[in-house]
């Protein structure tokens, strides 16, 4: 008589949450979440390989452009084929549609400039990361109400740490990243990681419009290798000064 072999069933529920844990724990230990958009695709995709070059492993391809879609689709193609460990995520997403559009490109995580309950529930079905963008106190609660488990504090520079050290009294269970006008030196960044983020978001600080004109790829790289090891020495004296 033939032997049965007995298949566990796949746990659909841990499969998901092990996604989304897999992108966070990413964001904590690399700390930056380099951001960018251009609308030339090769530029883009020259962008995202200094990036990856320069050690980011998790990067935000934001959706401000008529070829946002179209430049996604090949960045996926060069991550999955060239760019190994890069999570991929979506950025600016305002509504289910572009959340389903991207999402179906192969899209890691999804950003939100605002409170969109509607881009929420489409990458809480696909089982993936949601980040949205919040600013009041009234914005954190409906976020956290539906799922968020990492709000973006936009725009950080107008918002500052003192505020991240106000509302983390108020949500302990939530992770925050400031985004937009994060200044990459060592008091800026200092002040908000003693604050209690869990990463700063960069765009053109890396990124900037003068280098992308010029195609400085490389200088891309340095900055975002600069950035990274500048937030990981800071983290480092913030956790041997708390003993």
């Amino acid at each position: 008589m033939p032997l049965t072999r007995h298949v566990r069933p796949i746990d659909l529920k841990s499969v998901i949450m092990n996604k989304k844990k897999v992108v966070l724990q990413l964001i904590a230990e690399q700390s930056v979440m380099p951001l960018y958009y251009y609308p030339d695709k090769e530029v883009s995709t020259q962008v995202l390989k200094a990036l990856y070059n320069g050690g980011a492993r998790l990067v935000e391809y934001t959706n401000r452009g008529e070829n946002a879609l179209e430049n996604f689709l090949e960045l996926r193609k060069v991550t999955d084929k060239e760019l190994p460990g890069l999570k991929l995520g979506a950025g600016t997403i305002k509504n289910k549609i572009e959340a389903k559009q991207f999402i179906n490109e192969g899209a890691d995580f999804i950003v939100s400039p605002g409170m969109m309950e509607e881009v929420a529930d489409v990458a809480h079905d696909n089982g993936l990361l949601w980040v949205p963008g919040c600013m009041t106190a009234t914005e954190i609660v409906r976020a956290e109400d539906a799922g968020a488990d990492l709000v973006k504090l936009f725009p950080g520079s107008l918002l500052g740490p003192s505020y991240v050290t106000a509302v983390k009294e108020i949500f302990p269970d939530l992770m925050f990243m400031p985004t937009g006008g994060v200044e990459l030196n060592e008091d800026n960044l200092s002040a908000w990681f003693k604050a209690g983020v869990v990463a700063v978001g960069v765009g053109s600080k890396v990124i900037s419009k003068e280098v992308l004109a010029k195609k400085e790829y490389g200088l891309i790289e340095e900055a975002a290798a600069r950035a990274l090891m500048m937030v990981k020495n800071i983290k480092l004296k913030i956790a041997a000064s708390n003993g």
